[in-house]
């Protein structure tokens, strides 16, 4: 189970270096999805099922939705693929960044949490889980509406964005 968590946090960190490192949003959505898909699959493996799920169905269904809205705004008639100089020049930056953060922080504290949540309670009725869903609803509820809240602006702020000096719809294309 180890080597397979190892082998989705490897893949988590190639997911986010594709989406840091490619201007062309096109491509660099691939690498949304595949971060977002792992790191659900992450939360599931440590024993957090239903916050995995909710995640996954939130995540990539709205905010990607917003995502590739504004990436069809911005048409660019010659995006950068993954083979071109300047992105394999930031691939390997990022690669490099992380292989070195992964060095220094290797060993110590972190190598000791890789227990799930429910490991340490087998004759339990309650999964961790489910008490915490009901925990974010309950006592949890202004900091859900500021989180919907902070989405709505975040939406608008992109789109006002990747508006620039156009008329909206209202431009000739």
């Amino acid at each position: 189970m180890i080597y397979f968590v190892i082998l989705m946090l490897m893949c988590f960190i190639m997911g986010l270096v594709a989406v840091a490192s490619n201007p062309a949003p096109y491509f660099a959505a691939f690498g949304l999805v595949v971060s977002a898909a792992v790191g659900c699959g992450l939360l599931a493996s440590h024993g957090v099922s239903f916050l995995s799920l909710v995640l996954f169905l939130i995540y990539l269904g709205g905010m990607l939705v917003v995502f590739v809205y504004s990436a069809a705004l911005t048409a660019d008639p010659h995006p950068e693929s993954w083979w071109d100089w300047s992105v394999m020049a930031n691939v390997s930056v990022y690669v490099l960044g992380v292989s070195v953060a992964a060095l220094y922080f290797c060993g110590g504290w972190n190598m000791m949490n890789w227990s799930g949540v429910d490991e340490f309670s087998s004759l339990s009725l309650w999964r961790g889980d489910m008490i915490g869903a009901s925990l974010m609803y309950s006592s949890g509820v202004f900091l859900l509406v500021l989180v919907g809240w902070v989405l709505l602006l975040t939406l608008f702020v992109v789109l006002e964005l990747i508006r620039g000096l156009s008329r909206g719809a209202l431009r000739v294309v």
